[in-house]
C-alpha cells in the first residue's frame, strides 16, 4: 500500500466519500467543513459521520489537520473500521447507520475511535479529555489530556495523529502525545485494517484539510 494524501479542498477531493446523517459538505476557505443540517435539539438524530472510501491496511499512520470553528461540540475520528465477520464497512448486509452514536459503538462494525476534541455537555467542557475506544461496545481503554484551545481561543490548523502499529495506538496533536494504548486481544483480536472517517456531533463546526495514511 502507498501513502494515501488527500488536500480535502475541493468537492473532486472528497468524491466517493459518504455521508452518514444529515450532514453538509463546504469548502468556503479551500478546506473541507463539516456541519450538521439539522438542529443540536434533536440529539444523536443531529450527528453525522463522513468516511473515506479508502481501504488502508492493519498498520498506519493517520493524520489531518483541524479547526474548530462553532462550539459546542464533539470530533470523533474512526480508524481500522469494518463490519463484523470481516466485512467491507460499507457492505450491504450491515445494519444502515445513520449518525446516532449507537449505531457506530454497539452495531454491527468493529473499529477504534478517538475523540479528541470534546465539548458538548458541561462536564466535557469543564475538564477537557481525549478519549479512545475499541469497539464492538463502548469499551473506553484510554484517556489523554486533550490540548485544542476552545473556539475563542483556537489557532489552527492543530494536526491531529492517530497511529496504529500492531494494536498498538498512539494519538497526538501537534507532536504532543495524548495517549498510548496496547491493544492486549482481550476484547477480541487487534483490528486489522479498514476505513477512516470524521464523525461530529451538533452544533459542531469544524474544518479538515490534509488527510494523509502512512502504511507502516
Amino acid at each position: 500500500m502507498t501513502t494515501y494524501r488527500n488536500a480535502l479542498d475541493g468537492y473532486d477531493a472528497v468524491h466517493g466519500f459518504r455521508m452518514e446523517g444529515e450532514g453538509e459538505v463546504s469548502f468556503p476557505r479551500g478546506r473541507m467543513r463539516l456541519s450538521s443540517r439539522r438542529p443540536a435539539e434533536e440529539g444523536q438524530a443531529a450527528n453525522i459521520v463522513f468516511w473515506c472510501p479508502e481501504e488502508f491496511g492493519p498498520d498506519l499512520r493517520v493524520s489531518w489537520s483541524f479547526w474548530p470553528l462553532v462550539e459546542p461540540g464533539l470530533a470523533i475520528a474512526f480508524v481500522s473500521a469494518r463490519g463484523h465477520g470481516d466485512r467491507d464497512l460499507f457492505d450491504p448486509s450491515l445494519a444502515p447507520r445513520t449518525g446516532p452514536y449507537e449505531q457506530y459503538h454497539s452495531g454491527d462494525l468493529d473499529c477504534y475511535h478517538v475523540s479528541y476534541f470534546r465539548r458538548r455537555w458541561p462536564e466535557e467542557r469543564r475538564f477537557h479529555t481525549c478519549n479512545l475506544r475499541r469497539s464492538h461496545g463502548f469499551h473506553l481503554v484510554a484517556q489523554g489530556a486533550d490540548p485544542i484551545p476552545d473556539v475563542a481561543d483556537a489557532d489552527g490548523p492543530y494536526r491531529v495523529t492517530v497511529q496504529v502499529l500492531r494494536g498498538r495506538v498512539g494519538v497526538d496533536v501537534d507532536g504532543l502525545p495524548l495517549l498510548d494504548w496496547q491493544d492486549d486481544g482481550s476484547l477480541g483480536p487487534a483490528l486489522t485494517g479498514g476505513k477512516v472517517g470524521f464523525r461530529q456531533m451538533a452544533p459542531l463546526v469544524a474544518e479538515y484539510a490534509d488527510l494523509e495514511v502512512v502504511p507502516l
